[in-house]
C-alpha cells in the first residue's frame, strides 16, 4: 500500500501497490521469494489474487455489495470476488473477448456478457445458460426491470431488444446516428438514453418506443467555441459516456474529453468541464455522499465538484484504465487497466471505508511501499535481439528463460551479470559505479582497532574472549571454532551472515538484544574516557610548548596538575587491565594442562593446603563464580579426599567423597569437644563425692 499525494493536498491511497509475482512460478518458487524478500512478506493484498493474467475490461460491484465481478484476457475469462473472505470465490473461462457486461440480479446468480464476436450470453450460478448473436458488433447494453427487455446498442443505427422474459428479440429502436455508443437507464422513472456517434443523446421512453427528446451536444460546443474544428472529423464529437445522478440530472462525456452536466428540462448543459488532455471519457460517476464527480479517461481519473466544477484531486498511474467501479457509500473505487494488476484506491476524504474491510485504516497508518515501476520487480523482459548481444542465446528452451508474447522473462540477478561481461567498457556505467564506491568509501570511514572479518565480526569476537576465558568447555568449544578448517566459511561465506535484526533471529534469541546493548554502553564508556585522557595529553603538550605566560599564571598551573592526575589515572587503569589479562592467560594455561598431583598426608597442613584454603574463601566470598563453575572444577579446586569411583551398569557412577573443612571451624569444634569433656568430668567426680559423705537419718 502507498500513499499518494493528491492535488490540493488530498491523501489518495494505493491498496494494490507493491511487488507483483508472476502467475507462471510455482508454489514452491512463491515461498522461496517470501521467506527471502521482507517486501513481498509483507506486502497486503486487500483482495488475495485480484488480477488477470494479461490485462482486465470490466469491473462492477453487485447490487448487495457482496460480491466484485471482473472480466479479463488472456484468455477471456470472469473472476468473481467475496469481498466478506476477501478472496476469489469463482473463476469461469469465456469463448471470447468480453466488451460490457451487466449484472440481472442483486447477486452474481444472473449475469449477461456482450462479447467481442457479436454473441450475448447468458450465465446462472452453475455456469452459461443462454448463448445468441446479434447482426452487429455490439458497444454497449443496460437492462429495463419492469419489462426484463435487454437493450443492446451497436456499430449500427439500431438499438437491439431482447425480452428475457420471453426469450425473443423484439422490435428494435431506430436512431438517426450511425452508430451508438452508450446506453443508460434513469433508475427513478426509467427514462432511457443514448449517445451516438455524431455527438447527440437522444432520449427514449420503454413504455411507447417513441424518441421523447435530442440534446445536440456538439452544437452547443461549436456555439460556444469549446470545439474549433469540429467540421472536421465527426467521430471526435461522439458521446463516450452517460451517467445519471437522480431524476432530472444527466452527465454527458465526449469523444474530446469534456464532460457536459444537463438538466434533462433544459437543451443547455448546467457546467461544462474539460480533462485538458484530449483523450475520450470512458467512464462516468456520480459520488452522492461527497457531491463529487469521477470522470475517468485512460491517462487519469479526474475528480472534482458537481456544483462548481472546482477539482478535488486526480488520480494518474503508469497504464491506461478501462473501467471505473465506485464501492457505494464509501470511499474506495476499483479501477480496471492494462496491466495485470487491477488497481484499487481509498480517499478518505470522500468517505469511510467499507465494513467487509474495517482494518484499512490501521493498514494506512502502518504500511508504505513503493509503487513498482516495471511489470515484476525480480524478473526482466528481454527479446531475441538482447540475448544475442548479452550472448544468452544458448539459453532459450531452458527453465531459465519464460518465453511471453515477443520475448522471455529472466531474473534480474542473472541480466545484470550477463550485461557487465558483454559490455565491459561501458564509459557511463563505469562512471556511475565508481562515484557509487567512492560514496560507499566516504561513509563507511571507521578506525578498525582489531583484525576482525567482515561477516560476523561480533560473533568472531566472543569466540576469542572465551578462547582466554578460565571454563574449559568454552575455551574448547571457541577453539574448536576458530582452528577447525569446516568453520572457516562460518567468517568468510556471505550466506552465513547472521541478521539480527531479521524477525527469526529475535524469536531464537531475545535476550542478546540487552546484551548488546549493554556491551554498546561499555565501549561507548571506553571511548569516552580514551577521548578525556587524549585531550588530557594535548593540552599537556600545549602547555609545554607555549612560551607565553599566562596573566593567571595559579589557575593554569591547576589546570595541569588536574590534567596530570587525569593521565596518571588512565596509566594505571590500563596496567591493572594487563594485569588482569596476564592472569586469565595464566589460569587458562594451568586450566588445559593438569599436572598430576601428590595426595597430602591425613593431618598435614602444607603450604599449599593454605593457599587452596584461601583461594577457596576467595572464591566463596563470590557465589556467583562458584555457581558457574562445574563440579569437577570446584573438586580441583577444593581438593578433595575422594575415597572411590564405581562403575554401575548402563555407564552410571558413583562416587564418594568427603569436603574438607575449613581450619578455623576445626579449631573451634575442637576447643568445644573439650569444653564438654571437661564438664562431664566435673558432673562425675561430684556425684563420686556425694556418694562418700552420705548421712543416715535416725529412725
Amino acid at each position: 500500500m502507498k500513499a499518494l499525494d493528491g492535488r490540493n493536498n488530498v491523501k489518495v491511497y494505493n491498496l494494490s501497490a507493491g511487488k507483483s509475482l508472476p502467475d507462471w512460478l510455482t508454489e514452491r518458487k512463491r515461498r522461496q521469494l517470501t521467506k527471502r524478500d521482507v517486501d513481498i512478506r509483507r506486502r497486503i493484498e486487500l483482495l488475495q489474487d485480484f488480477s488477470m493474467p494479461d490485462i482486465s475490461n470490466c469491473i462492477r460491484s453487485t447490487p448487495d455489495g457482496r460480491c466484485i465481478i471482473a472480466t479479463g484476457t488472456y484468455k477471456p475469462r470472469v473472476r468473481c470476488y467475496e469481498v466478506a473472505a476477501l478472496s476469489l470465490k469463482f473463476e469461469r473461462g469465456l469463448d471470447s473477448e468480453v466488451v460490457q457486461f451487466d449484472i440481472l440480479s442483486d447477486d452474481f446468480s444472473k449475469l449477461v456478457f456482450l462479447q467481442d464476436d457479436r454473441y450475448i450470453e447468458l450465465h446462472y450460478k452453475g455456469g452459461r445458460w443462454f448463448r445468441t448473436r446479434i447482426p452487429k458488433f455490439g458497444r454497449d447494453l443496460a437492462y429495463h426491470y419492469p419489462s426484463c427487455d435487454l437493450y443492446i446498442c451497436a456499430s449500427g443505427s439500431e438499438i437491439y431488444r431482447l425480452n428475457l422474459n420471453q426469450g425473443r428479440f423484439l422490435n428494435s429502436l431506430q436512431t438517426d446516428a450511425p452508430g451508438v455508443n452508450k446506453c443508460e437507464f434513469n433508475k427513478v422513472h426509467y427514462l432511457f438514453a443514448c449517445g451516438t456517434e455524431d455527438g447527440r443523446v437522444e432520449a427514449w421512453d420503454p413504455r411507447s418506443r417513441h424518441r421523447v427528446g435530442v440534446l445536440d451536444c456538439a452544437l452547443h460546443m461549436a456555439s460556444e467555441n469549446v470545439q474549433s474544428n469540429w467540421f472536421t472529423s465527426i467521430k471526435q464529437l461522439g458521446v463516450t459516456a452517460l451517467a445519471f445522478n437522480d431524476a432530472l440530472t444527466l452527465g454527458v462525456g465526449t469523444q474530446t474529453g469534456k464532460i457536459l452536466i444537463y438538466d434533462i428540462r433544459s437543451d443547455k448543459p448546467l457546467l461544462v468541464k474539460d480533462h485538458y488532455d484530449g483523450f475520450p471519457i470512458n467512464d462516468l460517476e456520480f459520488h452522492n455522499a461527497s457531491g463529487k464527480v469521477m470522470s475517468m479517461s485512460p491517462k487519469v481519473v479526474k475528480i472534482w465538484d458537481k456544483e462548481t466544477g472546482a477539482p478535488h484531486t486526480s488520480i494518474e498511474s503508469t497504464v491506461d484504465f478501462n473501467d471505473l467501479c465506485v464501492v457505494p457509500n464509501s470511499g474506495m473505487l476499483f479501477l480496471a487497466t492494462e496491466d495485470t494488476k487491477m488497481q484499487s484506491y481509498f480517499l478518505p476524504s470522500l468517505g469511510p471505508a467499507p465494513k467487509w474491510c474495517g482494518h484499512l485504516d490501521a493498514l494506512i497508518e502502518e504500511l508504505e511501499e513503493e509503487e513498482s515501476a516495471a511489470q515484476y520487480d525480480d524478473y526482466k523482459f528481454v527479446t531475441e535481439e538482447e540475448l544475442v548481444q548479452l550472448g544468452l542465446q544458448d539459453l532459450i528452451g531452458t527453465n531459465v528463460l519464460r518465453a511471453v508474447m515477443h520475448g522471455y522473462y529472466m531474473d534480474i540477478r542473472l541480466y545484470n551479470k550477463a550485461r557487465l561481461i558483454a559490455n565491459p567498457f561501458d564509459y557511463e556505467e563505469f562512471v556511475q559505479r565508481k562515484v557509487r564506491q567512492k560514496i560507499l568509501q566516504d561513509n563507511t570511514r571507521e578506525i578498525k582497532k582489531k583484525n576482525l572479518p567482515s561477516i560476523n565480526s561480533e560473533l568472531y569476537e566472543r569466540l576469542l574472549e572465551d578462547k582466554a576465558s578460565v571454563f574449559k568447555k568454552k575455551m574448547e568449544s571457541a577453539s574448536t571454532l576458530l582452528q577447525d578448517d569446516r568453520f572457516s566459511d562460518l567468517f568468510a561465506n556471505p550466506d552465513f551472515h547472521i541478521d539480527k535484526e531479521s524477525e527469526a533471529f529475535r524469536l531464537v534469541n531475545p535476550t542478546l538484544s540487552k546484551m548488546d546493548k549493554k556491551k554498546a554502553l561499555e565501549k561507548q564508556h571506553e571511548e569516552d574516557e580514551e577521548l578525556e585522557y587524549l585531550k588530557a595529553r594535548e593540552g599537556l603538550g600545549q602547555s609545554e610548548s607555549s612560551d607565553s605566560d599566562s596573566i593567571f599564571g595559579e589557575s593554569d598551573d591547576e589546570k595541569e596538575t588536574k590534567k596530570m592526575k587525569m593521565v596518571q589515572k588512565h596509566e594505571e587503569k590500563m596496567k591493572k587491565i594487563k594485569m588482569k589479562k596476564k592472569k586469565l592467560e595464566e589460569k587458562s594455561a594451568n586450566t588445559s594442562v593438569n599436572p598430576p598431583t601428590e595426595k597430602p598426608k591425613e593431618g598435614s597442613t602444607s603450604r599449599l593446603q593454605f593457599a587452596e584454603a584461601d583461594s577457596l574463601s576467595d572464591l566463596k566470598a563470590n557465589r556467583k563464580k562458584l555457581s558457574k563453575m562445574t563440579l569437577a572444577e570446584r573438586l580441583n579446586i577444593e581438593d578433595d579426599s575422594r575415597n572411590d569411583v564405581t562403575h554401575h551398569t548402563f555407564g552410571s557412577r558413583e562416587m564418594s567423597y568427603m569436603i574438607r573443612k575449613a581450619p578455623k571451624f576445626e579449631r573451634q569444634r575442637q576447643e568445644k569437644e573439650q569444653h564438654y569433656q571437661e564438664r562431664r568430668q566435673l558432673q562425675r567426680s561430684s556425684a563420686k563425692l556425694k556418694g562418700k559423705f552420705r548421712i543416715k537419718e535416725p529412725l
